[in-house]
């Protein structure tokens, strides 16, 4: 599984789904994970999802803020296991319309 541990992963990213001509709204599993025993941080970019490890190996744990976009936010819970994905809604001037879907 893929983590994006800044911005200008979350770009190539886009770049190439972008490329891909993928129809939106579309969600793509990049690996985003909260187990059950962790709770919702509305605080946190990632409000308290983690990044999957790949091969036994540690995804980045610190996220830049800018990351922290969520469509819409997650629930708040501490109860169970939740997955998220990276959400494209279509494009706007600025470029695609993107954010973290539970």
């Amino acid at each position: 599984l893929a983590w994006v541990s800044g911005e200008p992963e979350l770009r190539l990213l886009l770049g190439l789904l972008a490329e891909a001509t993928v129809p939106t709204p579309t969600v793509f599993w990049v690996g985003l994970k909260r187990n059950a025993s962790a709770c919702t941080h509305l605080e946190q970019p990632l409000r308290g999802f983690s990044w999957e490890g790949v091969g036994g190996g540690m995804a980045p744990q610190e996220v830049p803020a800018a990351l922290g976009r969520w469509l819409p936010e997650p629930r708040p819970s501490c109860l169970t296991a939740r997955c998220a994905g990276l959400h494209l809604a279509g494009n706007t001037r600025d470029g695609p319309n993107w954010g973290w879907k539970e």
